[in-house]
C-alpha cells in the first residue's frame, strides 16, 4: 500500500500558512532543500491538498516550467479536498468532496508510488483521526512570522498520535527537515 507523506513549512512561532509570504533574511543556501523536495515529489505520483493550499500552489506552479521539480507538479496527479472548490483549473486535478476518508483510503490502495500531502489543516487533522496519515515531515524555519490567524498554527486541533523521529536534516540556512513516522 501506498504511503501519504506530508511535508509541511512551519516557523518556530507554529505558522503554517502562506510561507512564500514570510519574512526572509538573507541566508546561505547549500542547494538539498529544493533537492531533498525534488526526491520527495518523484517517489510520489499524486497530490493530496486542501483547497487554500490548492488555491496558493495552482498559480504559483502554473507559472513555472523547465526544471524537474515544476514540470513533475505540474504534470502529476492532484487530488484536492474541497467542499467549495468546483471546476479547478490546474491539469490533472480532481476534487473531492465527500466520503473523503474513504476516499483517500481507496487512493491509497491504488497501485502506485507514494502521495504527497502539502499544507496543514482540516486535511491533515482529518488523515490523522483516521490513521491515514504515514509520515510527517517537518520543514522548521528559524524565524517567527510574527502574526497569524487562529487556522494557522500547526496541530491546533489534531487527534492524539504518536510518531518516532526517522531522520533528520539541518541545512545550512539554518531550516530542520525533521521526518516523523507513525509510531
Amino acid at each position: 500500500m501506498r504511503k501519504i507523506i506530508n511535508s509541511t513549512y512551519i516557523s518556530l512561532d507554529g505558522v503554517v500558512e502562506l510561507p512564500h509570504m514570510w519574512p526572509t533574511i538573507e541566508r546561505p543556501s547549500d542547494g538539498r532543500g529544493d533537492q531533498i523536495q525534488t526526491e520527495l515529489l518523484l517517489a510520489c505520483d499524486a497530490v493530496l491538498m486542501g483547497r487554500r493550499t490548492y488555491e496558493s500552489f495552482a498559480p504559483a506552479w502554473q507559472a513555472r516550467s523547465g526544471d524537474p521539480l515544476s514540470d513533475r507538479m505540474n504534470a502529476m496527479r492532484k487530488v484536492v479536498v474541497s467542499t467549495t472548490l468546483i471546476d479547478p483549473d490546474w491539469a490533472n486535478t480532481t476534487v473531492i468532496s465527500s466520503d473523503v476518508a474513504e476516499r483517500v483510503r481507496q487512493l491509497k490502495a491504488e497501485p502506485g508510488q507514494d502521495v504527497v500531502q502539502y499544507g496543514f489543516g482540516a486535511v491533515s487533522t482529518l488523515l490523522m483521526a483516521h490513521g491515514l496519515l504515514d509520515e510527517l515531515r517537518l520543514w522548521i524555519h528559524p524565524l517567527f512570522v510574527g502574526k497569524g490567524h487562529i487556522d494557522d498554527v500547526l496541530f491546533l486541533k489534531g487527534p492524539p498520535t504518536q510518531f518516532e523521529l526517522v531522520d533528520s536534516t539541518i541545512l545550512k540556512s539554518g531550516t530542520a527537515i525533521l521526518s516523523y513516522r507513525l509510531a
